[in-house]
């Protein structure tokens, strides 16, 4: 068996597994690949970089915290982030299940140039939004929208846009590349 590894965008709606569940699609309406598993998770209502492998110890190396693979995350906030709200994530904030390790985290002026989503984010006409960069190298669930809510800034829309080395380099919303 020859090692594969799949880059996928995965857009907002689809679920990390195969089988779609509720209102969420699952991942057999975009890929037709048998033998390939999702390395690590991404949540349905987050968007960006999802990697599917058929190979076992590729795919540990990939999703356990343990291999410390840092995480790159575009986050659309609500508001404009103070540099105390940055210089908390990047020293690692308190959540209900403890705290997180030190984070990278910095503005991303301009923002990034990404597709529309699809629902649209809800935006205020009086509040403005600010997307961020954060780079972590655990993957607690929710774990970015739990750590920018904790800083005062709700996440809107949240993308993963690296994964390690894997980008989403070329890849549109839906598409996947070997």
């Amino acid at each position: 068996m020859t090692p594969r590894l799949i880059r996928f965008n995965k857009p907002y709606g689809v679920l990390s597994q195969f089988t779609p569940e509720g209102k969420w699609q699952g991942l057999k309406d975009y890929i037709d690949l048998p033998g390939v598993y999702v390395a690590g998770r991404l949540d349905a209502d987050s968007e960006g970089l999802l990697l599917l492998t058929n190979d076992g110890k590729q795919q540990a190396r990939i999703a356990d915290p343990r291999f410390k693979m840092e995480k790159t995350y575009w986050v659309q906030v609500e508001g404009i982030p103070n540099e105390a709200a940055l210089a908390a994530l990047r020293s690692g904030v308190v959540l209900n299940d403890g705290p997180t390790l030190p984070a990278r985290a910095r503005l991303l002026e301009p923002a990034p140039a990404v597709w529309d989503r699809t629902p649209p984010i809800r935006e205020r006409k009086r509040i403005p939004t600010t997307w961020i960069e954060l780079i972590i190298r655990e993957g607690r669930n929710r774990q970015v929208r739990r750590m920018t809510a904790a800083v005062g800034y709700p996440t809107l829309r949240l993308i993963r846009a690296a994964i390690g080395p894997y980008t989403l380099d070329g890849l549109a919303p839906g598409t996947w590349a070997d």
